[in-house]
């Protein structure tokens, strides 16, 4: 397993040079609804420039819009997945997508449609795409962008599509925030996590057992690992005992403490975080992980 940090296509010098300064093993370039125009391959040159001989590669390039709705999204998505092998990866971590103000069922058809083409170019590349799971403020009878956020969904998307190209871009804060446990989830759906995100979830116990979750109570902060609920030396274990090996990126930007003039702090938290869990599970299993 290797730790990278995601970096933001509109930040994309100051980000890639901070995960090279921080020792990085990777990185996911990623960017918001659409490209804006820029051309991922033509990056390449000044990426390996940044890097030099870190030894830093593209563990993938994430894309996140509702493809099911922006036509400009779904293009775009569509060059994502094309362009990926140029940067030395075979992974899109992306949105599901949906139909905003329906429920999860009545989107069903149209991601079909937009999925079974994509599958069918990601195939083509020799690139697998992973189903980010944030709920982006949507739940099951009204959702926004983004089918993918729990199982039941996953069920009804997997059945879909049945690609072997199509698989979840997995991370336990979005898990956390809907009071699921997610070390179980992920033993069960291992098999369909391509790629994992750094970031965990701090549920506000006592304003829930108050207020609920409902009715735009703040109940969740999303934080770097370590300063959230998940266990993640138990959540590394999951990983090696299920003989999963890939990349797991911190997803910055999001810490209530961590963030803007201490993004930079709090990257370096998670990663030396990451980094012991990573030493312990290899105390007690047989080897390195």
């Amino acid at each position: 397993m290797t730790i990278g940090t995601c970096i933001r296509l509109t930040h994309l010098t100051e980000d890639l040079q901070r995960a090279v300064d921080l020792g990085f093993d990777t990185v996911e370039l990623y960017a918001n609804e659409t490209l804006r125009g820029a051309d991922l391959r033509a990056l390449w040159p000044r990426m390996r420039e940044i890097i030099g001989d870190a030894g830093i590669t593209v563990s993938g390039i994430g894309l996140y819009g509702n493809p099911l709705v922006c036509e400009e999204t779904r293009r775009d998505l569509r060059r994502c997945i094309e362009a990926a092998p140029a940067l030395g990866c075979g992974f899109v971590g992306t949105f599901a997508g949906a139909l905003p103000g329906r429920c999860v069922p009545e989107a069903i058809p149209a991601f079909r449609d937009c999925f079974s083409e994509l599958t069918r170019v990601a195939e083509d590349c020799g690139v697998r795409i992973g189903l980010e799971n944030a709920p982006m403020n949507g739940h099951w009878y009204s959702a926004t962008c983004n089918l993918a956020f729990q199982p039941r969904a996953w069920e009804l998307l997997f059945d879909a599509v049945p690609s072997d190209r199509l698989g979840l871009e997995w991370e336990p804060s979005h898990q956390v925030e809907q009071l699921i446990d997610p070390l179980p989830q992920l033993k069960a759906w291992l098999p369909r996590v391509f790629h994992l995100h750094g970031k965990d979830a701090a549920i506000d116990w006592p304003r829930v057992r108050r207020e609920g979750i409902w009715f735009g109570t703040h109940y969740c902060d999303h934080r770097f690992p370590g300063l959230g609920d998940t266990d993640w030396g138990a959540l590394l274990r999951v990983l090696r005992d299920g003989g999963w090996q890939g990349d797991i990126a911190v997803e910055g930007f999001h810490d209530p403490l961590y963030r803007d003039d201490r993004e930079t702090e709090g990257q370096a938290l998670a990663l030396r975080h990451l980094r012991e869990a990573l030493r312990t599970i290899g105390e007690d299993g047989e080897g390195q992980p």
